[in-house]
């Protein structure tokens, strides 16, 4: 042998005893070394070619290596000659079974390949790597094309990886990895490719070293015909668990030194079916996503332009503003992070407030064309979808073999009732897919470093995807990271041998996820926590925290909830942040005790119960007593940034965990032998579920815009700079002036507001613009407080208040006590209205009286 073949002594000295023992031209019967599959055609001088390097690399004796060669075609020339001088080349037509002629033992050796060929009689280069696979019997099985586009020397490097014990780390005990991939870059794969694995550049099978036993099993299992075949059984691989090992080798592109040989050219067509058909299950679920999320908004997608969400306060109007101001700030080329629409005249710091800009920003063109609203029903369907979409991709992904049970732990991670809640105003708290694609990255950095992976790649896009998540929502990716690190301090407490194992990859990537996160935040954090209109923390009253009612109540919009009762127990209607029901925590805690020897599902278990420990709040009331105790929410509440957390918040972290405990049991349910112990369980589930199914969101007729505001009668009487003052003004109790605002495409600016901003000298975060004397006495009479008795100094002050809005004009439309309001503003401006069209109109800019 030449020196440059690889073959050990014990592997030479066997190819020389068979040699000695078994005949030239004799088939070999009995397992090989190395079985090499190509599809057909292939020209004699690439089978030429392989067998001399086969002979070189392998050994000549007949259990080294085996060729199989499969054709769809009853023409195959030079294979056929090839397979008739050399017993170790098999050549074998779909559907046909081989073309060798052999003895009747010979076809009693390959009955599993045949049988299998003869019940997939289909055409395409995944039914040829089908039956060739399944048809093989070498220990290791390699996968190459007819152009040997990766030269033949570099199979010695995937079987270095490949080799047991090293895994591309000599003096390891690592695993084996079921497949080496010489990279290659298929971009059709990589375009739709949602079946590759993630984290792994090679997406095809071009050049690949195969376990044999796991490549016949994962070809066994695959069901495409076509090119997309390489992705299918990639992902079946990670399915099971299985290492998938990549090595940087070079390619030949267009390589002809093989008689003129070409790798064939994809049929991008059929890949593009392929893939449809593998993703089918996955769309399913999408579909069945999409479908609920318009379950739940159906009333507000059946009258974009006069539904209003009845239980959304005056969030909707809150968030369509949000939209409309950065919109109206990137089209007009200003400061994204500050506007002066309204609170004037300090204005709103934008990064200090919910305005997602990471997909307001994005969704600019939809706003353009289609408006506000329907910008706001997007997110919320969509997002709300995505979230359950990317809650499936991970359990399924990491947890779970089932794709259902995978898809009801998605569902209710997603429309848990505290979601189903915020929906009613709070996008930042429903759009929640960034966080499943966090958690994913943060796990693979526990895993290590692995062959094409590693720590640096993975905390790069860690710190990408924060950054996003930050544009998206940053109360809930703080919420969020504190159920992370509960689960780790509780994953160090059962499992401390593998938390420290993980700790230091975990640190190592945390670290460069910092380095690429804060250079690109620092600006707009700098500007929400210094800027202008900054504020320290937001006052939520003296206790925001859930009351241990709430942990086992059901939710307004569950099937089983009771408005009342939730309405009693919460801070309002869109704040219902527990309220799972005491079947689902009863369920999940039967989950627990089932599956307690899994260490996850003990740290899980742990992480839930902190987290609804701590939405207690800092005092928690005995329920039925006048007793009330200390919550360790106290320990928390003077840290920064979470002391603007609304603490009852800290139970939606059990959403997910109820919708991951679900999966798991779900898939062990379906797993059971007896049929009587999985209707069982099913109906366990069912009993859990079906109380805290979400019920459609109500809507109410949404207020009018006044015909001054739509007509642009407006402009007359306010100038640039200069603000509108409704009656009352806008505040967090009555804000549909901010939808005047949108509609006048922000053609004016407000007295008043609804954002969060500071107010007195501590700079205290508040709900609304700081209160003055004229703003807080239209708001007594409008709702029922009698008008004082108008004297110099209410004149004076109302004067004084009007000068510090800028105001250029009062407008007072239609509405319950305008009568009074009307006779009140005329007193202290001490002239009358005019009226204009729906409504009354003082003009108080500079030069009126």
């Amino acid at each position: 042998m030449s020196g440059e073949s690889a073959v050990s002594a014990d592997q030479e000295n066997l190819s020389a005893d068979q040699d000695k023992r078994v005949p030239a031209g004799t088939r070999w019967l009995g397992a090989v070394g190395l079985s090499v599959v190509i599809p057909a055609p292939v020209p004699e001088q690439t089978l030429t070619t392989l067998r001399e390097h086969l002979d070189a690399h392998c050994g000549t004796g007949p259990g080294a290596w085996e060729l199989i060669v499969v054709t769809g075609d009853a023409a195959a020339p030079a294979a056929t000659a090839a397979a008739a001088a050399e017993p170790r080349i098999r050549l074998i037509r779909l559907g046909d079974g081989d073309a060798d002629d052999r003895d009747s033992d010979d076809n009693d050796a390959n009955d599993s390949g045949d049988s299998a060929r003869d019940s997939r009689a289909a055409s395409g280069k995944g039914a040829a790597l089908r039956a060739g696979v399944l048809a093989s019997t070498g220990d290791r099985v390699l996968l190459t094309d007819a152009a040997l586009g990766t030269p033949l020397d570099e199979l010695a490097r995937l079987e270095e990886v490949l080799d047991p014990g090293t895994d591309g780390d000599p003096g390891t005990d690592a695993a084996p990895p079921a497949v080496v991939l010489g990279r290659s870059r298929n971009r059709l794969v990589r375009t739709l490719g949602i079946p590759g694995i993630p984290g792994f550049r090679a997406d095809t099978c071009a050049f690949a070293l195969f376990d044999g036993d796991r490549a016949r099993a994962a070809f066994g299992a695959s069901t495409l015909d076509g090119p997309a075949i390489d992705a299918e059984v990639l992902r079946w691989v990670r399915r099971q668990g299985w290492h998938v090992a990549e090595v940087e080798l070079p390619v030949r592109r267009g390589h002809t030194g093989t008689a003129g040989a070409s790798a064939p050219r994809p049929d991008r067509r059929r890949a593009l079916g392929d893939l449809f058909r593998l993703n089918a299950g996955g769309l399913a679920v999408a579909a069945a996503f999409i479908a609920l999320s318009l379950y739940v908004f159906q009333g507000l997608w059946t009258d974009l332009d006069g539904a209003y969400l009845a239980d959304a306060l005056q969030d909707q109007n809150q968030w369509e503003w949000f939209v409309g101001v950065t919109t109206d700030n990137i089209t007009h080329l200003r400061n994204p992070l500050f506007t002066l629409s309204q609170g004037m005249p300090d204005g709103v710091n934008l990064m200090a407030n919910a305005t997602m800009l990471g997909l307001n920003v994005p969704l600019i063109p939809v706003t353009l064309l289609f408006g506000e609203t329907v910008t706001f029903a997007l997110v919320l369907t969509l997002g709300m979808a995505a979230s359950a979409w990317t809650w499936y991709w991970l359990i399924r992904r990491r947890f779970v073999r089932s794709r259902w049970a995978a898809a009801a732990g998605g569902a209710l991670a997603a429309f848990a009732p505290p979601m189903v809640s915020h929906a009613n105003g709070h996008p930042n708290f429903v759009v929640l897919f960034m966080i499943p694609l966090i958690i994913d990255r943060a796990l693979r950095l526990c895993e290590g470093p692995r062959e094409g992976r590693g720590v640096t790649r993975d905390g790069v896009l860690l710190g990408l995807f924060a950054t996003y998540q930050i544009f998206i929502g940053e109360e809930p990716l703080l919420i969020a990271a504190l159920g992370m690190l509960v689960f780790c301090l509780a994953y160090l407490l059962v499992a401390p041998r593998r938390a420290l194992a993980a700790a230091r990859p975990l640190g190592s990537g945390l670290v460069v996820a910092l380095a690429v996160c804060l250079p690109l935040v620092a600006v707009p954090l700098y500007w929400q926590f210094f800027g202008p209109q900054s504020y320290h923390s937001v006052l939520h009253g003296d206790n925001a925290g859930n009351s241990p009612r709430a942990l086992i109540e059901f939710a307004s919009r569950s099937l089983f909830g009771d408005p009342e009762t939730a309405g009693k127990l919460s801070l309002n209607t869109t704040e219902q942040n527990a309220f799972y029901g005491w079947p689902l925590l009863a369920f999940g805690v039967a989950v627990c005790v089932w599956l307690w020897r899994s260490k996850a599902v003990r740290a899980l278990a742990i992480t839930g119960f902190v987290a609804l420990l701590l939405s207690l709040g800092p005092w928690v009331p005995v329920p039925r007593t006048e007793i009330v105790l200390p919550g360790p929410w106290r320990l928390m509440i003077k840290l920064p940034l979470f002391e603007s957390v609304i603490e009852g918040r800290v139970a939606m972290v059990c959403a997910p965990i109820l919708g991951l405990l679900l999966a798991l049991a779900l898939d062990r349910i379906l797993r059971l032998p007896a049929r009587e112990l999985r209707t069982l369980g099913l109906l366990g589930a069912a009993a859990a579920l079906i109380p805290v199914l979400p019920l459609p969101l109500t809507v109410r007729d949404r207020a009018p815009v006044p015909a001054f505001i739509t007509s642009g009668d407006w402009k007359r009487y306010v100038k640039d700079g200069e603000a509108l003052v409704p009656v009352p003004l806008p505040d967090p109790g009555q804000a549909d002036a901010l939808h005047w605002q949108v509609e006048a495409d922000f053609g004016f600016r407000l007295a008043g507001g609804y954002f969060n901003g500071p107010w007195g000298p501590d700079r205290i975060g508040i709900y609304g613009a700081t209160p003055r004397h004229l703003s807080n006495l239209l708001r007594d009479v409008r709702y029922g407080a009698q008008p004082p008795e108008v004297d110099a100094s209410w004149r004076g002050q109302a004067r004084q208040d009007l000068e510090y809005w800028k105001a250029g004009a009062v407008v007072l439309p239609r509405q319950d006590r305008d009568t009074e309001l009307r006779e009140l503003i005329t007193g202290l401006l001490g002239r009358e209205p005019e009226q204009v069209r729906d409504v009354w109109v003082w003009r108080v800019g500079p030069g009126e009286p």
